[in-house]
């Protein structure tokens, strides 16, 4: 367990602990993931998912997923549908970036002495290809990926991370762009923020109560410099 060791006038104003998604949220991926889901589920001669249910799972764990996403698909062509979707994506995902104003929203936490982490439905292999490739490395203080412990929504990864560095619920805040991520924060007695520019309509997340709704990274930064 890790402890925040800094002066009382030098911490945050209310959370400890941040953990924010990744795709949807800080990483531009949602239309590639919906795209590469919808590949894959014909690829194995399935009917491919509209855009709206192929965009509601992500955040999920990959075969969570694909399964929620491709209903008709049976379970003997799971591995073989997450092949071909590792397929689609490994083709693309070089096009990917960071929504613009994440790095220095990042910095401005960072300086602020706030643990940054991410919970995130991708798989290890995946989070560490994306973190190096978009040259995060140091950025974040921890993280939990959907193939090391419980997927979303349950809340098992933001317990875990609150364990790791000594923070209580009431000091964590969960950061992300579905009603998964929000569901995890409400499991784990957590506050949330939702951003709008991702996989979910802000339209189904009032239920969830998350403190703010941001229409963009811009508007999120300026909320955490604000609240956070």
């Amino acid at each position: 367990m890790r402890k925040l060791s800094v002066p009382d006038s030098m911490r945050p104003r209310r959370f400890d602990l941040i953990a924010f998604d990744w795709d949807g949220t800080l990483f531009d991926s949602t239309a590639l993931i919906t795209r590469c889901i919808q590949a894959a589920v014909i690829d194995v001669g399935g009917v491919p998912p509209t855009r709206e249910a192929a965009s509601y799972v992500i955040g999920m764990g990959l075969m969570q997923a694909l399964a929620h996403a491709a209903p008709d698909v049976p379970a003997s062509k799971y591995t073989q549908l997450g092949q071909r979707y590792r397929h689609h994506y490994m083709a693309a995902q070089h096009e990917l970036t960071l929504f613009e104003g994440v790095l220095p929203m990042l910095a401005d936490l960072k300086s602020r002495h706030h643990w940054l982490t991410v919970a995130t439905g991708k798989s290890r292999a995946g989070l560490d290809e994306a973190l190096h490739s978009v040259e995060l490395q140091g950025v974040f203080d921890g993280s939990r990926t959907a193939d090391e412990t419980a997927s979303k929504p349950h809340p098992r990864m933001l317990f875990e991370l609150m364990r790791e560095f000594g923070v209580e619920a009431n000091r964590t805040l969960m950061i992300g762009d579905t009603t998964h991520d929000l569901q995890m924060a409400v499991g784990a007695g957590c506050a949330s923020v939702a951003v709008s520019y991702g996989a979910h309509e802000p339209s189904t997340f009032a239920v969830l109560n998350p403190l703010h709704v941001a229409h963009s990274v811009s508007e999120l930064h300026d909320w955490l410099n604000t609240n956070a």
